[in-house]
């Protein structure tokens, strides 16, 4: 595509009104359409102006203009794409500012329930986008140039694909009207609980899904569809909301899944080269999800262009490269990003059938020319011994022309089993840190979570490491070593921190709660005894708020032990302390 000359993208008005400029306040109306979208935006091609952003809706959602010329510019394939028809493909970006819309508690509530490698992104949007571009006399230069792109702050995917690919047809047809009507239906829609199977209607067509809770046990192949007989339309399944087609996705690099595997793992920078919008940002997808139930601590981006506003801070040579899976289709990066140390080049997609020709690894050195063959450039080297055993069992299931979504089955439960096999002893070993319930007493303050030693955790491996699950043998210990020094190993860390300090707060909370009140409060002053009630009421907030982990129970009796302690003061601390 080619990319407007002049200062950047532009606004244009659109039919469904006025510029995207003030936020929405709390209470305000489309407040279910807020649980799964943040907004719509509709991108064309002027010739005057490039990108322009022609419509935000609802209309009242703020962009500042550094998200829109990013909306703008990656909505479109570049001039090295020539996408012609139809085009999927997905974007994320950084958001700009602080938070413009309330963040509501059914939003903390969905969150609370859902994989950590699934919760809502707080600082970035994702961009789904559906690009059209076919032979159009009407228009001056010949082309009808279009996207509709739809900005969320869930990373489902396949849901969001599954939408457009209904949507975006019939809107390219008859425009707004189309698109108010989506919208309208769309805030009709029940909030994403997880653990929940959803019936989603849209444009006379219901799509069922179920919305993925940290409840729910890994799936070896697709889940169950759920019975649907009363439901008219038939709905339309989506076995998940957010997994792609990994087997799809891998196919010219399932002889390298294990190497590109560790380096996520280890946060690794990774150039993605791909020669369209759709491959690329599948293929960094795909990668980010390969340590699924382990939340992905990096930055990515699926898609990424020499006009984002990061471009400069991800191509300095000033510093480290930074740890971020950059999916991109323009050849310049291979010139501008050669200090980088790892660099996937992937060609065209071949027709499903046989295996493609597997990518080669090259050393980094044969980084010179725009015209890079396929391959994956880098000059580390694996922990861990390669499994020749996983990519037989995928040859053969080609052999045996095994449906696709079963080879991903494969392929996924053998990733989930080598990071669980990495993940488990660290596990372990956390759960060793928390104090023991003995010594939580009510009226004393909860003891410290231990430190985690790095030298004792890599000493209990000699009993509980990895080989008690995985087969696979190799450098763990080093493996680990490397980990340490991760984004993902902080993440993870301050990720079992946190909720260990919550268990902490909420065990500490039923042991006041199981205590007599009454006897603790005899020789007590007033002013401890408002202290207790203070603390008493901050837990509860925190509790209420999905915060902390507390049975219904408790929080009744910790209400009654407030009203209680309140009852016991003088009348003046009463009122302040319980204003009418």
């Amino acid at each position: 595509m080619d990319q407007g000359s002049g200062g950047g993208p532009h606004r244009a008005r659109g039919r469904l009104g006025a510029p995207s400029c003030g936020a929405r306040a709390p209470g305000a109306p489309w407040a279910r359409f807020s649980a799964w979208l943040e907004c719509v935006c509709v991108v064309t091609f002027d010739l005057e102006l490039g990108q322009a952003l022609e419509l935000v809706y609802p209309s009242d959602f703020q962009l500042t203009d550094k998200e829109k010329s990013s909306i703008c510019y990656l909505s479109f394939p570049d001039s090295h794409s020539g996408c012609l028809g139809d085009t999927q493909f997905s974007f994320r970006i950084r958001q700009c500012g602080g938070q413009r819309r309330p963040w509501h508690t059914d939003d903390r509530h969905c969150d609370s329930g859902a994989p950590v490698s699934l919760q809502r992104e707080p600082a970035h949007y994702f961009g789904y986008v559906y690009f059209r571009q076919v032979k159009d006399s009407s228009v001056k230069r010949g082309y009808f140039q279009k996207s509709l792109v739809l900005v969320s702050r869930l990373p489902f995917v396949r849901l969001f694909q599954a939408l457009l690919s209904l949507v975006a047809p019939e809107y390219f047809d008859k425009l707004a009207p189309c698109l108010e009507a989506v919208c309208s239906e769309v805030d009709q829609w029940p909030a994403p609980v997880p653990g929940q199977t959803l019936n989603l209607p849209v444009m006379g067509v219901v799509l069922q899904v179920h919305i993925p809770s940290s409840a729910d046990k890994p799936e070896s192949g697709p889940p169950k569809q759920c019975s649907h007989k009363n439901l008219l339309p038939a709905p339309v399944v989506l076995t998940s909301v957010h997994e792609l087609d990994l087997f799809r996705c891998f196919r010219p690099v399932l002889a390298h899944v294990q190497l590109l595997w560790e380096l996520m793992l280890l946060g690794e920078p990774l150039l993605v080269l791909a020669p369209s919008p759709a491959v690329s940002s599948e293929m960094v997808l795909a990668l980010t999800s390969c340590l699924q139930p382990l939340k992905f601590c990096c930055d990515y981006r699926p898609y990424f262009t020499v006009h984002d506003s990061e471009f400069k801070e991800f191509t300095t040579r000033t510093q480290a490269p930074p740890s971020v899976v950059l999916g991109v289709t323009n050849p310049f990066f291979i010139k501008t990003l050669q200090h980088w140390p790892h660099v996937l080049r992937i060609g065209e997609p071949k027709m499903p059938g046989d295996l493609p020709k597997q990518v080669k690894l090259k050393k980094p050195s044969r980084l010179k020319t725009l015209d890079t063959k396929p391959g994956l450039y880098t000059a580390y080297t694996t922990y861990l011994h390669r499994d020749k055993a996983l990519l037989r069992r995928l040859l053969k299931g080609l052999q045996k022309k095994r449906p696709s979504d079963m080879q991903t089955a494969v392929l996924r439960r053998h990733l989930l089993e080598l990071t669980q096999s990495f993940i488990i002893p660290l596990e372990h070993y956390m759960a060793s840190l928390m104090p023991l319930q003995k010594s939580i007493t009510p009226w004393k303050t909860p003891p410290q979570i231990h430190p985690f030693r790095q030298d004792d955790f890599l000493r209990s491996l000699e009993h509980s490491g990895p080989q008690l699950t995985c087969l696979i043998k190799g450098d763990w210990l080093g493996l680990y070593r490397r980990f340490f020094k991760s984004p993902h190993f902080d993440g993870w860390y301050r990720q079992r921190h946190k909720e260990m300090a919550q268990k902490l707060e909420a065990l500490h909370l039923e042991a006041i709660c199981e205590a007599n009140i009454e006897i603790w409060m005899k020789d007590k002053s007033e002013v401890e005894v408002v202290d207790l009630v203070l603390k008493l009421r901050e837990r509860l907030v925190r509790a209420q708020g999905h915060q902390l982990p507390v049975k219904e129970a408790t929080l009744k009796r910790a209400r009654l032990y407030i009203e209680t302690v309140i009852g016991s003061l003088p009348k003046d601390l009463q009122v302040v302390l319980c204003p009418p």
